[in-house]
């Protein structure tokens, strides 16, 4: 069953890669295991092709797990990932972080985002999104986006968080120390908490914010994913 997504997710992206060209494609990277899945899957994709140059986008919100931002910082020099990072244009000294968790998501995520692929050029955007993760994200493979300007394709879409971590074991992924804590998803510092493992009853974000999550919608709207 997993090899059976693997393949359509390594097809659907030798066929983005034909019509959109290389150059104009990048990863949406947060350094988690879902986005990390999607990097691997694309790199190998390109290596196929004979395509040395790999580059992602990474959203630095500014509270971020140290964890997280080790292993992506680490990752992307061993993978040699073309990374960018992009920052949020607020005074974080003073912001109120998750005060209003829409608010707070627009200036921290989505500006940023919209931002960086703008600057980047970007066509195509791959992301680490699942649908069984949330219900806003039972979604198309891919999609046309205005906010931020650009087509989005999911190829883990239909990888479930068992299949994302026989992925991360199968071919010897690094992966956050955070997982082996009890974080199941990891998010921006004021929103995220542990949940219990992958084997407890809880969902893969019990442990993000429950007021935001129930914002996904509006989130969605203003760009976020």
């Amino acid at each position: 069953m997993l090899e059976r997504k693997i393949e359509q997710a390594r097809n659907e992206l030798r066929q983005i890669a034909a019509e959109y060209g290389a150059d104009n494609i990048s990863v949406a990277w947060t350094g988690g295991k879902d986005s990390t899945v999607t990097l691997h899957l694309w790199k190998d994709i390109l290596a196929e092709l004979g395509v040395e140059r790999v580059t992602a986008l990474n959203i630095d919100t500014g509270c971020k797990f140290p964890e997280v931002l080790h292993q992506r910082d680490c990752l992307a020099q061993d993978w040699g990932i073309d990374l960018t990072i992009v920052r949020p244009e607020v005074d974080m000294a003073d912001y109120p972080v998750a005060q209003d968790k829409v608010t707070c998501c627009a200036d921290l995520k989505v500006e940023p985002l919209s931002r960086g692929v703008r600057q980047q050029d970007i066509e195509v955007l791959l992301t680490g999104i699942r649908k069984d993760e949330h219900p806003d994200r039972d979604r198309p493979m891919r999609e046309q986006r205005e906010r931020p300007d650009c087509l989005m394709m999911h190829p883990v879409l239909n990888f479930s968080e068992m299949d994302i971590w026989a992925y991360t074991m199968q071919y010897n992924l690094p992966y956050c120390p955070l997982y082996d804590s009890g974080y199941r998803s990891l998010g921006c510092v004021p929103c995220t908490k542990p949940c219990g493992g992958l084997g407890s009853e809880a969902g893969e974000r019990a442990g993000r914010d429950s007021d935001k999550e129930a914002k996904m919608d509006m989130l969605r709207s203003l760009g976020y994913f």
